[in-house]
């Protein structure tokens, strides 16, 4: 099979998404099913496309996954004793250079909440709010959150801390909007102006032009058929090997209708390249106390029914999505969930190299058959190390030459953006070298690039010559060239195009 090599340097792009298919990271491992406050569930990073923002990178670490809208009368408050992360490795060492630490608070009004006059004696209300809101200064809360935002440089533990503040005032402590209880809470259509007065400008240390942050619930973006995937995917092959099928099954599929808590940032790219590397590598994790103690009285309060104490204990980790969701055997989940990238080689690049997930679509739909190169070295490519001239650190010149091998999400901001309308879903697969595996955007389709390279379009696109020293060619990968698809299919325009992109929530009640 001949391709020119334009096409096979773009194919070679699909590799990053090897660790990665089928669904986000929602309760991937069985801990973090029991957490999940510190469930991350997806981490998009990329060059801002918002009018204006050249120069810039937005990073959005999603957390609490599968929010019904109803989730009254707590809904989905961030842990106060938790410690959310988002790290980045700028020259290429597998270690974290800076670390974005967002800590939570979450206060009662004047210390019992809202209480009403009852009879004569003042009782607390079993609500969060008492009446619809007018502003987000005048919000009825019975207790209200906040967080606190800092930046590490080095070690995420032991390196230099520094508060990041507000650009208007320089205050350290930065309030998160109430969930969208629903439209009689927020009448009129005015919960996403309550929300958006909670995007602040920022000032982090060592950065000469302000940034910005914003946390709250927002709508799931992920794009995926949850239920058909795990029920091993139940569908006809005639069905997920047909690109005519792409968006079959809707923008959002299954999640259309659930929310999810984002942390978003947008930070100039030149305060978080190093040199002249321009290629960052990311990852979000979430960590508790090692000690949790259960209060065997439990007082009056929020948070009062446990004690805690100890080290910062890693409990979530997600860089590429869906890695630890569909990659990593069930028995290292916890494991990968507690681990750094710099450890990745030593405990995980068997599931990398001999994939488990081909064998599996073969057993399903045994006409697809898997590929048999084995070490998967055009997988571990990108995986460990990032693309060749796209998105791989310089001081990296092959596998296990140069750099270390880890996973995480490496994007190059030097490569332009592309505005919303502009944007293909398919990223650098369709000639978009701005989208994924260069970094990840809200509608990248990650499931159907990933299924296809993991069942091998690379060594069909490299062709019998293996151009790309990539270790296969087309006979190695008898279903390389198959159009695989999971149904589902959103594209950019379909999320709003101003930080931080995310649509407003869905409501609890309309």
């Amino acid at each position: 099979m001949k391709m020119k090599i334009g096409h096979i340097a773009r194919a070679c792009l699909l590799l990053a998404a090897a660790g990665s298919a089928m669904a986000s990271s929602h309760r991937e491992a069985p801990f973090i099913t029991t957490a999940p406050k510190v469930d991350g569930t997806d981490f998009y990073m990329f060059n801002s496309y918002e009018a204006g923002k050249t120069g810039n990178v937005t990073m959005i670490a999603n957390y609490l996954p599968l929010q019904d809208a109803y989730g009254g009368p707590n809904y989905f408050s961030l842990d106060p004793n938790a410690l959310y992360e988002i790290h980045l490795d700028n020259n290429g060492d597998g270690k974290e250079d800076l670390t974005f630490q967002f800590q939570f608070k979450n206060e009662l009004k004047d210390g019992v909440g809202i209480a009403l006059d009852v009879g004569g004696k003042k009782v607390a209300i079993p609500l969060r709010q008492a009446r619809p809101f007018i502003n987000a200064a005048d919000a009825p809360l019975s207790y209200t959150e906040s967080f606190t935002l800092n930046v590490v440089r080095g070690d995420r533990r032991s390196g230099k801390r520094e508060a990041v503040t507000m650009a208007a005032g320089g205050g350290k402590t930065f309030g998160k909007p109430i969930d969208y209880i629903g439209t009689k809470t927020f009448p009129g259509g005015s919960y996403e102006g309550y929300a958006n007065s909670y995007i602040q400008n920022i000032n982090i240390p060592g950065c000469a032009t302000p940034g910005k942050v914003f946390v709250g619930q927002r709508k799931e973006a992920f794009s995926v058929n949850l239920g058909v995937i795990f029920d091993l995917v139940n569908a006809p092959a005639s069905f997920i090997t047909n690109e005519a099928n792409a968006a079959a099954g809707g923008k959002f599929g299954e999640l259309a209708d659930k929310n999810v808590t984002s942390l978003a940032l947008e930070v100039p790219a030149s305060c978080l390249t190093q040199g002249n590397e321009k290629v960052i590598g990311g990852w979000t994790t979430a960590s508790l106390r090692q000690g949790r103690l259960l209060n065997g009285a439990t007082p009056s309060g929020l948070q009062a029914s446990e004690k805690v104490g100890g080290a910062w204990t890693q409990v979530s980790r997600l860089g590429m999505p869906l890695v630890n969701e569909v990659v990593i055997g069930l028995k290292d989940k916890d494991k990968f969930n507690g681990s750094k990238p710099l450890n990745d080689a030593a405990n995980f690049a068997d599931y990398v190299t001999n994939p488990t997930l081909p064998a599996l679509i073969e057993t399903l739909f045994p006409s697809a058959k898997a590929p048999t190169n084995f070490p998967r070295t055009d997988l571990m490519t990108a995986f460990l190390t990032g693309l060749p001239t796209v998105n791989r650190p310089a001081n990296i010149t092959g596998l296990g030459v140069g750099g270390p091998l880890t996973e995480m999400l490496r994007l190059n901001t030097s490569i332009a953006a592309k505005p919303a309308a502009a944007q293909n879903s398919l990223g650098v697969a369709a000639g978009d070298n701005a989208g994924f595996p260069n970094g990840r955007r809200l509608a990248d389709d990650v499931v159907d690039v990933s299924l296809r390279v993991a069942m091998g379009a690379l060594c069909v696109l490299t062709g019998d010559t293996d151009a790309l020293k990539v270790g296969c060619k087309p006979a190695d990968a008898p279903a390389g060239g198959v159009a695989f698809v999971d149904g589902v299919r959103a594209s950019a325009t379909d999320f709003q195009q101003v930080f931080p992109y995310l649509n407003t929530p869905i409501p609890g009640a309309k």
